[in-house]
Parts: structure tokens; C-alpha cells; sequence
């Protein structure tokens, strides 16, 4: 059963067909990576997904549900959750005030300003539970503005589990990390493999084999292929107009 469905979605500016009849399905408890080159389309796809960019065409479907027309706040409510979408990060928290801030956001209630957040026992087990599997449980009490880059990137993920998801639409988490610290983030997705439904829109390519149970490939907009990462490698097209170009 897929978790998260797309049939036909379209984004258009003027002539140019950014997403061109995008159809997905992603299932529940996989990790599926949207793969193609820069101008492929990728991060207007995980727009429409998270709601911050209505479609032109075609529609979404959530657990069973059509939530096209659903603002941002309302998909982050029943589970879809973008990495960044939130809050941001607050410098002068420290790493645990920041996810438990994130585990109150998605509350369907008005937050009590008057009463001291560490009060709500479950939004601050939530929270503590969200940086153990961020990898962050060492640098609970740092504040977020001393964290190296790395480790900010793994805040923003400790904040999204703090909320509770039940999928995950991570868009290039891995961006602009040194080695070690792509390899530090890709074994913490390993861990979070199967916790959630996870869609990951992601360049490096190691990080992908290593992951991802299903890859869909997007170029000019549309869905090329879909299949797993062997799959992916032996498609003589995908070889071409992909994975042979060391540039993307």
C-alpha cells in the first residue's frame, strides 16, 4: 500500500513544465530517493509535497486521503513533514529546547505561553527521543548557535522527529558536508529506516545507493524510471543521461 501517492502532478511557469505529470508511489516504512540533474525538477516536487507550492495539475494523496489543497501546517498536523518547515532554529536555545519547541509547534492546541514548556511531559519526551536518534543526545544542553555545521543539520532533523512524523521529505540533507559528515548522516538515516516513510531528494550518490529501497529518476520533470538501486545502475538511459555524468 503506498504511504504518500502523486498522480499527474504538474507545476508550470509560462511554457516551461517544471514538474511534467509526476506520478509517485511510496510506501510505507521505505526510503525512496528522487535522483536527476540540477534543474530536474526535484525541489519543486518536495514544494508540492510539503504544500508551499500548489499544483497546476493532478493531486496528492496522504494515507488514504487527498490533501492537494491542505496548507503547509495542516500536512505537518497529519504527519508529512519537510525537514525545515517547522521552525528554525532558535541560536540562543540550546539543542534540546530547540526540538522540544518543535514538539509543541505541531500541537493541535493553543500552546499555554504562561506555562514552562519542560512541563509537557510528552512533547518533552518526544523531544528527547528526537535527538537520540539525531545523534545529538552529547550536545543536548549546547546552544544551537555554538553547533558546527554538521550538527545543525542534524538539529533540523532532531526537530523534525520531535514532531512526530510519520514521513519524512528530506531535501538535500547531506549538502554542503564534508565527508565524515556525510557518512555520520547516512548512518543516521539507516537507523531511522523503517521508524518512518521517508522520501530523500538527495546529490550524493553514495549516501543513495547505501539508502534508498526504491530510486525514482527525474529528468525534465517526469519520471524516467523507478526501481531499486540495482535496477537504477544497469538502466542503459539512466547510465546516460545520469549517473555517467560526475557534474550533477
Amino acid at each position: 500500500m503506498a504511504s504518500l501517492r502523486t498522480e499527474g502532478l504538474v507545476k508550470r511557469y509560462g511554457a516551461l513544465l517544471v514538474t511534467d505529470h509526476v506520478s509517485l508511489d511510496i510506501r510505507a516504512g521505505e526510503l525512496h530517493a528522487v535522483i536527476g540533474p540540477n534543474g530536474a525538477g526535484k525541489t519543486t516536487l518536495i514544494n508540492q509535497l510539503s504544500g508551499e507550492l500548489p499544483a497546476d495539475e493532478g493531486r496528492i494523496v496522504f494515507g488514504g486521503l487527498d490533501i492537494s489543497a491542505l496548507p503547509v501546517h495542516e500536512r505537518a498536523r497529519a504527519g508529512l513533514l519537510r525537514s525545515y518547515q517547522i521552525t528554525s532554529i532558535f541560536e540562543e536555545f540550546s539543542v534540546a529546547e530547540n526540538a522540544m519547541l518543535a514538539a509543541l509547534a505541531t500541537k493541535r492546541h493553543a500552546w499555554r505561553f504562561w506555562t514552562p514548556m519542560r512541563d509537557d511531559a510528552v512533547a518533552r519526551e518526544a523531544a528527547e527521543g528526537a535527538v537520540l536518534s539525531a545523534g545529538l543526545a552529547a550536545h543536548s544542553d549546547v546552544l544551537a548557535g555554538e553547533l558546527a555545521y554538521g550538527q545543525r543539520r542534524q538539529l533540523e532533523l532532531a526537530m523534525v522527529l520531535a514532531a512526530q512524523p510519520k514521513f519524512l521529505l528530506l531535501d538535500e540533507p547531506m549538502a554542503g558536508m564534508s565527508v565524515q559528515e556525510s557518512a555520520a548522516v547516512t548512518e543516521l538515516l539507516r537507523g531511522l529506516k523503517g521508524r518512518y516513510t521517508i522520501l530523500l531528494v538527495e546529490h550524493d550518490m553514495d549516501a543513495v545507493f547505501a539508502l534508498a529501497d526504491r530510486i525514482s529518476v527525474l529528468v525534465y520533470g517526469s519520471v524516467m524510471f523507478t526501481g531499486t538501486p540495482d535496477e537504477i545502475r544497469e538502466h542503459p538511459e539512466v547510465r546516460a543521461v545520469y549517473l555517467g555524468d560526475e557534474t550533477v
